[in-house]
């Protein structure tokens, strides 16, 4: 198993956290994108199987692969290792550039999607409109594809916008996917459509809470059954106006070709999770995996359910609108800062994003009463922290920080409220 934590040594100061930073271990090792597709994918000579699906390869004319998404990277060089000089061609964006030997991977923005998602998002488009019948497209779709791929230039300049409005209203992540559908040409089957009638496989890494697959991305390989109605609605729940949207294509022959799989969500990393507390000796309780309510709501909703040598654990985006700017930070800082209010002696929370980025290079954070000791000695004020949202500087003044550098794997936010 791999080691993912860089800084355990300086984390690990007792019992306690030395569990909990076993369980994230467990949590990481989960989705380590490069096993979870060699674990779906099987080639036996030309024949390739996808969780019981056979393909056989010598029957197209071009094997081509397209990618986006903060997986995608990883995910092209393990097609590569697995299916060698069988890939002709393919262009995948991720947050980093690749160094893959026929795919190219471009760089692209996140969250925010930018002019050079678009350029890189042009090369699949041009690559989609001129496919024939008899070739096969293998498609890595994962989070934070809906900023990656983007098409065209106004779905860029809309998106951005709608990114900015839902973090001020405190919109959920599937509502905005729904809008984003509906001002794009490649998302919500756009890409299906322009792929059509060549054979596509979609390997779709889960980041949206729930195991709503189809929602990854904002959905480029699914069928949508919403409409600009749909769309508009959400908009005029939280007030907004000024977008320009479009159907999504509804005829389903373009999507008789797709063969959609299910790799991996968060579901699998907390299962994970749950085994290894057991291992440890606690007892496990899910709260669940899809929860999207303010960080005090979630830690209220986790310490319901904690008592002796139990093991809380939950996943999802905790959300609340964001009135003001500056600061530095990300989610699961936010939630360990909330913590610190009141942790008593004996318990330790990690919170800490899946992808090894918390909207920083910190992939989250532990809080204990050793955490609340040195903030004490520091003369750090938790209340004015998160009000002005700069969780980093407390947490990085503390020593409580998770570093994980990224991952290449994204499925949601984890935590973890560990008691002896």
């Amino acid at each position: 198993m791999k080691t993912w934590i860089t800084n355990t040594a300086q984390l690990n100061t007792n019992a306690l956290r030395a569990d909990a930073l076993a369980i994230a271990e467990a949590a990481y090792n989960a989705i380590d994108t490069d096993a979870v597709i060699r674990s779906r994918l099987v080639l036996t000579g030309h024949q390739l199987s996808v969780q019981g699906k056979t393909y056989n390869l010598s029957a197209f004319s071009k094997i081509k692969v397209l990618g986006f998404g903060k997986a995608s990277c990883k995910a092209v060089e393990t097609l590569e290792s697995l299916l060698k000089e069988r890939i002709s061609e393919g262009v995948a964006i991720d947050i980093r550039p690749g160094t893959c030997d026929i795919v190219s991977v471009e760089k692209g923005t996140h969250p925010r999607p930018s002019p050079e998602n678009v350029a890189a998002t042009e090369r699949i488009v041009n690559m989609a409109k001129d496919k024939s019948d008899n070739e096969l497209y293998i498609i890595v779709v994962s989070g934070g594809g809906s900023s990656l791929l983007c098409w065209p230039m106004d779905e860029c300049e809309q998106g951005g916008r709608l990114y900015d409005d839902f973090t001020r209203v405190g919109g959920t992540i599937n509502e905005m996917d729904l809008v984003r559908k509906h001002i794009s040409q490649v998302k919500g089957g756009g890409l299906a459509a322009l792929l059509y009638p060549a054979t596509v496989i979609g390997l779709v890494f889960c980041d949206v809470p729930g195991d709503f697959f189809e929602y990854v991305a904002s959905g480029p390989t699914y069928y949508d059954a919403s409409t600009v109605a749909d769309a508009q609605a959400v908009l005029n729940k939280y007030g907004l106006s000024g977008y320009t949207l479009n159907e999504t294509p509804k005829d389903k022959k373009f999507f008789e070709n797709v063969c959609n799989v299910e790799v991996i969500s968060n579901t699998a990393a907390l299962d994970a999770m749950a085994a290894e507390a057991h291992r440890l000796g606690y007892k496990p309780v899910n709260v669940g995996k899809s929860l999207y309510e303010h960080p005090a709501k979630l830690l209220e909703r986790m310490y319901r359910e904690s008592g002796a040598n139990t093991a809380v654990i939950a996943g999802g985006e905790p959300s609340f609108p964001i009135s003001r700017t500056g600061g530095k930070g990300g989610r699961c800082q936010y939630v360990a800062l909330e913590a610190l209010k009141n942790i008593k002696e004996g318990e330790v929370l990690l919170a800490f994003a899946s992808d090894g980025r918390d909207n920083s290079d910190s992939a989250g954070a532990i809080a204990d009463r050793e955490t609340l000791a040195k903030s004490k000695a520091k003369n750090l004020s938790i209340e004015e922290s998160l009000e002005s949202l700069n969780t980093y500087n407390f947490l990085e003044s503390t020593g409580d920080m998770l570093y994980t550098g990224a991952t290449d794997a994204n499925v949601s936010d984890l935590f973890l409220l560990l008691k002896r």
